[in-house]
């Protein structure tokens, strides 16, 4: 069973994919316009089955989940909506699963809640001391609402190009044009500005406790793997890194069975404990 709602978080409106029962997966999206919490997550958490309780949240400015009132986007502002969210929902202990923007969400997120956070798995991450704007992710950010600008972005998102499909591209572009307007305000120009937000300092990484597993596609071009990655081997307690051959940017779509394997194993590892 999948459900769709919205939990009011420190008054605002967040958007939640859901599905299963048992332990809680928190899963947060990546940075790319149109990107939703569903769109990003709702393959995998089926994979997963029904034994998890998925929680796929639109952070603030993505989906339908609006910039909360005097807000703007930024990783504090994710990180206490995902802090905010669990505690609405009154979800004690949490794995959380993050994707490029949403990695260095779950890496902080697990820094400010060492006694909830279970696991962490980091997904073509940012959030790396240093890691600095690539122009992939410049031109991603910029891309415009359509089916010009979304068959651009997800050319660069993969490695092959086969799944940029017509459907792929119809459906991204759709995306994109409803949540034009929220996503403008996100990632203006200058953006590298936006890439140092999303860096996490090196005290903050060290008061990450949880199990860490990185996993890295070895021809991603927009979070490379040289500064993305690599450079959080020497920040984390308790971190192992998968790479994987001949993959972009999004492991969880070039690689589905894998990366769900990946997923599962680790997840499974946390509740035998």
């Amino acid at each position: 069973m999948t459900a769709r709602r919205t939990v009011t978080v420190d008054g605002s409106p967040v958007h939640v994919f859901e599905s299963g029962a048992g332990p809680a997966v928190l899963m947060l999206h990546g940075s790319g316009p149109g990107t939703t919490g569903s769109g990003a997550w709702a393959p995998t958490a089926q994979a997963l089955g029904t034994s998890w309780h998925v929680l796929a949240p639109d952070q603030a400015g993505f989906g339908r989940t609006p910039v909360p009132a005097g807000a703007r986007g930024g990783l504090r502002l994710w990180t206490e909506q995902a802090a905010g969210l669990m505690d609405a929902l009154g979800i004690e202990h949490y794995a959380v699963v993050g994707h490029s923007m949403g990695g260095a969400v779950a890496l902080a997120l697990a820094a400010a809640r060492p006694r909830q956070v279970t696991r962490v798995v980091a997904v073509s991450t940012m959030g790396a001391p240093g890691a600095p704007l690539s122009a992939e992710l410049d031109a991603i950010w910029a891309a415009p609402a359509g089916p010009p600008g979304a068959r651009d972005m997800l050319s660069r998102l993969v490695l092959d190009q086969a799944l940029v499909t017509d459907a792929a591209v119809e459906a991204r572009a759709a995306a994109m044009r409803a949540g034009a307007a929220a996503f403008a305000s996100l990632f203006p120009p200058p953006r590298a500005r936006w890439a140092d937000d999303l860096t996490l300092s090196a005290q903050t990484l060290a008061a990450v406790r949880a199990p860490v597993l990185l996993v890295h596609g070895a021809e991603d071009r927009v979070t490379p793997l040289a500064t993305a990655a690599q450079p959080l081997l020497g920040h984390l307690a308790d971190v192992r890194l998968h790479v994987l051959g001949r993959c972009g940017h999004v492991p969880a779509i070039e690689h589905p069975d894998e990366f769900r394997h990946l997923l599962s194993c680790f997840l499974h590892g946390h509740r035998r404990h």
